[in-house]
């Protein structure tokens, strides 16, 4: 493998970008789960999970490798995302597998090589990897808008302040915040959660401030975002583009706390 600053060569990966896939982190666009994503790129839902390295031949052909050297990809990662310059050069006893073509929509391009463009078909071995259609709203699309929500919490939750009415007094703030029927079947699906827990990677916790957690959660048809410490979002494949909250009220705290004990972590 090579950075991308190196010349051209047929046999070197000219590296582009690294995602983790790993029960705690991975491209949620792949699926609510992590067996679900695995399955999405031909993998076996090892435990210890894969980083997934994304570059262009010397030919400009869209290549995925796949390591089992987790560790190398996240210090990658890290590295990147404080602006720093890392050399992603996995060593060969590391690779799993080289799919053709790319799993995630990427970007950017190696400098000195034609343009992206997929294998051979006799090269690749098969069909290559493209990126989930997000051109309409479905399950890839809504699970991209929970990413986002995620992201910009402190946006979304500024946004809804005053949509948690209080139209109905007498009410628990959880029911006034989220009259909606699907909102409803997420929670109670939520809760079948806590007592059969779902595929490895459907409930996921991240840091957040304060001590918090922030709650990842998807199932067929809907993903949650929740701080344990705060309220929650829904978004449904039924509600294209809507993002619904859920208010704190008197159960919500302890559902969020049930889920957290229960959920994957990045190590």
């Amino acid at each position: 493998m090579a950075g991308t600053d190196e010349a051209a060569d047929d046999d070197a990966l000219f590296v582009l970008t690294a995602q983790l896939l790993t029960p705690a982190q991975f491209p949620s666009v792949l699926g609510d789960d992590y067996p679900a994503a695995c399955e999405a790129l031909g993998l076996r839902p090892y435990g210890g999970g894969y980083g997934l390295v994304l570059g262009q031949d010397g030919d400009g052909a869209r290549w995925t490798v796949v390591i089992d050297d987790v560790s190398l990809v996240a210090v990658a990662i890290a590295s990147w995302d404080c602006g720093m310059e890392y050399d992603l050069s996995p060593s060969d006893r590391s690779v799993v597998a080289a799919l053709p073509g790319w799993p995630l929509a990427v970007a950017t391009v190696a400098p000195g090589v034609p343009a992206p463009h997929d294998p051979d078909e006799g090269e690749a071995g098969g069909p290559p990897l493209t990126p989930p259609d997000t051109s309409a709203w479905g399950p890839a699309q809504r699970r991209l808008g929970a990413d986002e929500v995620a992201l910009q919490w402190a946006v979304w939750r500024e946004q809804v302040a005053e949509q948690i009415t209080f139209a109905q007094p007498d009410a628990p703030e959880e029911e006034r915040a989220t009259p909606h029927e699907g909102v409803r079947r997420v929670l109670r699906e939520l809760h079948a959660y806590v007592d059969d827990a779902p595929p490895l990677g459907r409930v996921r916790s991240s840091f957040a401030p304060d001590g918090a957690r922030m709650l990842r959660a998807d199932g067929p048809g809907w993903s949650l975002v929740a701080r344990t410490d705060d309220i929650a979002f829904v978004l449904l494949d039924e509600e294209p583009g809507e993002v619904l909250p859920v208010g704190r009220g008197p159960e919500l705290p302890g559902l969020l706390e049930a889920l957290d004990k229960m959920a994957v972590r990045p190590s």
